[in-house]
């Protein structure tokens, strides 16, 4: 099958408006500013400094030094990383004597991130049982 008519077949061939499955849905609609928010989420979640920084605070809380050398990142651009997901409410350091400690501060985002490492570790499972 060649690529025009695969997209051919991956939408309705007839327009036709499932009335009863709309009016169920209508309650459940998510607003412009929701979805927006989401998007934003998955935007921050979106760059894999960050990625790697988060799952590295999923173990332990670290300072930036530490978060650095496992990154593999200058102090610089960890701390710029941080900055981001702290803006965001992601993270929260605490300063204790010169160094600032971070933790994941929202058991949503450490659920999030627990669930998207069981996706790929699912994936990986199903292409090495195949």
């Amino acid at each position: 099958m060649n690529r025009e008519n695969l997209t051919e077949s991956l939408h309705c061939e007839e327009f036709c408006v499932h009335d009863v499955l709309l009016q169920e849905l209508e309650d459940k609609k998510i607003s412009d500013e929701d979805s927006q928010d989401i998007a934003d989420l998955f935007k921050v979640l979106g760059d894999s400094s960050r990625v790697k920084i988060l799952y590295y605070l999923l173990q332990q809380e670290l300072c930036v030094c530490d978060l650095s050398v496992l990154v593999g990142s200058s102090q610089s651009a960890v701390s710029h990383q941080l900055r981001v997901l702290r803006n965001f409410k992601i993270v929260q350091g605490t300063k204790i004597g010169k160094q600032v400690i971070y933790k994941i501060c929202d058991p949503h985002i450490k659920e999030l991130l627990m669930e998207a490492n069981k996706y790929f570790v699912e994936k990986e499972n199903l292409k090495i049982g195949k």
